[in-house]
C-alpha cells in the first residue's frame, strides 16, 4: 500500500464522510481515493464490488 502523502482522499466509515488526508486511522476507512466525489461513493463503490465478487463465486 502507498504512503499516505495527505493528498489523498478516504472515506471514514465512522464518520459516513470523505475525508482528505489521514484524518481518522486505517481501521475506519475506505481507499485511498484520487478525488472527494469518488471518496464519497465509497460505500456504493464497495457494494459493487461485493456483488461481483458474490457472483463470481456463484458461478465457479
Amino acid at each position: 500500500m502507498a504512503k499516505d502523502d495527505g493528498q489523498q482522499w478516504w472515506f471514514c466509515v465512522q464518520h459516513q464522510r470523505p475525508e482528505h488526508g489521514d484524518i481518522c486511522g486505517p481501521s475506519v476507512r475506505l481507499g485511498p481515493y484520487p478525488d472527494e466525489a469518488t471518496a464519497a461513493r465509497a460505500p456504493e463503490i464497495a457494494a459493487e464490488r461485493r456483488a461481483a465478487a458474490d457472483a463470481y463465486d456463484a458461478d465457479n
